[in-house]
């Protein structure tokens, strides 16, 4: 395993971040990953050096069961807490298998400080190495975010910030804000970025890059579609296997599958063959290697042998010209 710092902080994290958003979740009213499952993917991210864990508190929805998960692992395996950086998240409403309240939703004061208690609990630990914002709240005065989160720091209750979804402006003023009142900033970010789906979130990365965020993109495979398992049909729809994300979601295509992102998947599987690596592979790299910040993929495998394919991406070696090659694609190069 590679490990790289986290943006502009101190902590040292594996270059493959694991992400734990299908524990305990329901498609079709079957569990996509149980809790046996969940921990033999977790002794298999440990096994492989990955040090940094992602969940959230309605991952697993509605009593956490991810993040009640990854506690009992930490406990039941007799690991060291401090062995792991561990992120989780909150906006969305947690209703604990009740009817959620006026203020159990949102990133105001009281909706923080009572998902952050519940958060610790859950995971069994005293505090989060790194606390993100789920979305952007526009009720809510983002100074008021910002003060009860930097509170949090104070307390010891976490220890880095971070920003999932939401536009370059938000970003922005959240920063300038946190600057101007003199509290603590956003350290991380979370977009959705993959090669295929980079140029629509150009001017977020921007102000990642200008401000030494770092990107821990989640979906970095385009939902599957750059693993190569897809093939484009005739009329240029996706001929998707049983079973896949792209035939179950309607917004597989318009999200991942656009004409570009055909370009982009033909060039990925092109350098995979070169270095004879996984498109999966070659793709996850790609991310690794941008420049202009510091980038750690999400990657949220189904089972320990898709979790050891996503894993060699670290030992991939791309040359510059296959980099740009790739990048070529994405920006609708000739």
């Amino acid at each position: 395993m590679e490990y790289t710092t986290l943006g502009n902080t101190g902590t040292t994290v594996s270059r493959v971040c694991y992400g734990t958003w299908r524990f305990g979740r329901e498609t079709g009213g079957v569990v996509e990953t149980d809790r046996e499952e969940a921990h033999e993917l977790l002794d298999a991210a440990r096994d492989h050096g990955i040090n940094f864990i992602d969940t959230a508190n309605v991952y697993g929805d509605p009593d956490g069961k991810s993040e009640q998960w990854i506690g009992e692992w930490l406990e039941d395996r007799d690991h060291d807490r401090e062995d792991f950086v561990i992120a989780s998240k909150v906006y969305f409403p947690f209703d604990g298998w009740g009817a959620p309240g006026p203020n159990d939703s949102g990133l105001g004061r009281k909706h923080i400080r009572a998902q952050i208690e519940g958060t610790l609990e859950r995971l069994g630990t005293d505090y989060l190495d790194l606390y993100y914002i789920h979305r952007w709240d526009e009720e809510t005065p983002i100074e008021e975010t910002m003060s009860v989160l930097s509170d949090l720091v104070r307390e010891g209750k976490v220890n880095h910030l971070g920003a999932s979804t939401m536009a370059a402006w938000q970003l922005t003023k959240a920063l300038w804000t946190s600057d101007a009142e003199g509290l603590e900033r956003f350290d991380v970010t979370q977009p959705m970025v993959n090669a295929a789906h980079y140029d629509v979130v150009g001017d977020y990365l921007d102000v990642c890059a200008d401000q030494d965020l770092a990107v821990c993109p989640y979906s970095p495979l385009g939902g599957g579609f750059l693993t190569g398992k897809y093939d484009q049909a005739e009329d240029g729809s996706v001929e998707a296997p049983d079973g896949s994300r792209a035939s179950l979601d309607d917004l597989f295509e318009d999200r991942y599958a656009t004409d570009r992102a055909w370009d982009v998947l033909e060039a990925v599987e092109a350098v995979a063959d070169e270095v004879d690596a996984t498109p999966a592979q070659v793709s996850l790299r790609w991310l690794m290697d941008q420049g202009r910040f510091t980038c750690i993929p999400i990657v949220g495998a189904r089972s320990p042998d898709q979790l050891a394919e996503n894993v060699g991406a670290v030992e991939v070696d791309l040359s510059d010209e296959q980099f740009e090659r790739i990048d070529a694609a994405r920006n609708g190069d000739e």
